[in-house]
């Protein structure tokens, strides 16, 4: 059966999956990666950088991360040039989540070193 975005939901949970693994991976490196960069990893799910389908995916890896107090994970996916910050989606959701957004980039910096403490400080070494 097709969930709400056009996907079986199994076919949707491997891609949710493995976009949480790449970000963790990232995290964990304390790094960044573009829109276009993950999607071109994700291979359960053919999705493009500007599908809204890929911000549904994002914001439910985010919501389920902040709710277990990881932080926002999807704060460090970001446009590949120009601002390289996330797109107005994860502001969006910082702010549906209870985020300060006020001043956006204090938002954003907040819960992109929270996601670089959890995994690459504590959890991210084997």
């Amino acid at each position: 059966m097709l969930n709400h975005y056009g996907f079986e939901g199994a076919q949707w949970d491997a891609a949710k999956e493995q976009a949480r693994n790449i970000l963790v991976g990232v995290a964990t490196r304390k790094s960044r990666i573009a829109y276009s960069e993950l999607v071109g990893q994700i291979t359960a799910l053919s999705l493009e950088p500007h599908d809204t389908r890929l911000f549904h995916l994002l914001g439910e890896i985010s919501s389920e991360e902040d709710k277990a107090g990881r932080g926002m994970l999807t704060a460090i996916v970001v446009h590949k040039s120009g601002d390289m910050q996330p797109g107005p989606g994860f502001f969006e959701l910082a702010k549906s989540l209870g985020k300060d957004t006020k001043d956006p980039l204090v938002c954003w910096i907040s819960e992109f070193n929270k996601v670089h403490d959890y995994w690459a400080n504590k959890h991210g070494r084997a």
